[in-house]
């Protein structure tokens, strides 16, 4: 497979994983969220990134093995003696789009999550001042509320 053929092929599946974190996106986004959905797609991302990591190594090899450097100087001269810079431009424009997205998608987890989690203080702090017992972690019966932290 040449240089141009296994970025191109890079590109594709970066490509694909672009489609999943807008999927997930737009999920997280959703006032209702499909849990299961979002499984399915983080089995979908997962199984994505590992063939996506997988090619990089090989190409990380062959590219030593030709006598260029690991890092991404070394990846940017074998693109241009390949005469494939322009594919390597797109793979690298596609990387950084993808941490942006994950990036975005990771800051909608977390507000989703603080959101919970005072959703959560407020109905411990409810059920606390209605005298009723609350369960603590190892299954014992608690007659106050703790608050909830996320940050633990």
């Amino acid at each position: 497979m040449s240089l141009r053929q296994h970025l191109t092929a890079q590109v594709e599946r970066l490509d694909q994983l672009n489609a999943l974190l807008e999927q997930e996106q737009k999920l997280l986004g959703d006032g209702k969220i499909d849990g299961e959905q979002l499984k399915q797609l983080a089995e979908q991302k997962q199984s994505l990134q590992q063939a996506i990591e997988s090619n990089e190594s090989k190409r990380r090899a062959a590219q030593q093995k030709l006598g260029f450097s690991h890092d991404s100087a070394g990846a940017r001269k074998a693109a241009e003696q390949a005469d494939c810079a322009d594919v390597w431009q797109q793979l690298l424009e596609r990387t950084q789009r993808i941490a942006q997205l994950n990036s975005l998608n990771g800051e909608l987890i977390q507000h989703r999550l603080h959101h919970n989690q005072q959703m959560l203080n407020i109905l411990r702090d409810a059920a606390g001042t209605g005298g009723a017992a609350i369960y603590g972690a190892d299954g014992s019966q608690e007659t106050t509320p703790q608050r909830l932290n996320s940050k633990a």
